[in-house]
């Protein structure tokens, strides 16, 4: 049975996708902040019949990944799948708005450490496992906010959604999966950028369009197809302008 370890599995997104990956035969961990509530979304999830387990996984405590990535050696001594899936936006109750002259330095480090330092120290920690599957993935979840490109066109649908943290601390994680994925072309390990949509979870707020089952259906569909582009982020199969 192939291992999946998700970060931020304890609710929305994480979540749905680790039922859909359990569902589709995958042992999966789900990665928490708090051991309580990742041991009880393993617990639901293993009530309808599904692998699965709970690791504390902190991104503003990387000294929790360690831990994490023994336990795996010593169960497992594979990991198939890695999916960077927790982020936060800190600096805003809306997106409708421009953050770049009034979010402070603390807020913009701890947006950083969330959503760009600590998957990138995850990852590394991990490659030596996914190396050993036949067939891994690093599965980065972005945003469409994270487009430059989007962002300096007027009358974009993000033109207006100025979240300056969020926003660029995704950019920079779409920096990574470019970079990752050709640091790794030559081995068996794809890296796949994600963008979920605006999903209706505590993240997505008000307004939000998709349910989080619907998006993670997208993603299992792109982390199990053979023929997914990688060093892109994608977006219903599609790739996001950068």
């Amino acid at each position: 049975m192939p291992i999946a370890l998700i970060t931020g599995a304890n609710r929305g997104v994480g979540f749905a996708l680790a039922r859909e990956l359990a569902r589709r035969g995958f042992h999966v961990l789900v990665g928490a902040r708090n051991l309580d509530r990742g041991q009880n979304a393993a617990a639901s999830l293993r009530s309808e019949g599904f692998a699965a387990d709970a690791v504390v996984l902190d991104m503003e405590r990387p000294n929790t990944f360690a831990a994490v990535r023994d336990e795996i050696a010593a169960r497992f001594g594979v990991l198939d799948i890695l999916v960077n899936n927790a982020g936060t936006m800190l600096e805003a109750e809306q997106w409708n708005t421009n953050t770049t002259l009034t979010i402070s330095p603390d807020v913009l480090r701890r947006t950083f450490q969330i959503n760009f330092f600590g998957p990138v120290e995850l990852t590394q920690l991990l490659l030596p496992l996914l190396e050993r599957s036949p067939d891994g993935r690093i599965v980065n979840v972005s945003t469409i906010l994270a487009s430059l490109q989007l962002h300096a066109t007027p009358g974009s649908n993000t033109y207006e959604t100025k979240t300056f943290g969020y926003n660029s601390s995704k950019t920079a994680l779409n920096a990574f999966t470019v970079h990752l994925a050709h640091a790794l072309r030559q081995s068996r390990i794809k890296v796949i950028g994600i963008h979920p949509g605006w999903v209706k979870t505590e993240l997505g707020g008000k307004g939000a369009l998709i349910e989080p089952e619907d998006a993670a259906r997208k993603i299992a569909d792109a982390i199990t197809s053979p023929t997914t582009p990688v060093g892109v982020v994608l977006f219903g199969g599609k790739q996001l302008p950068w």
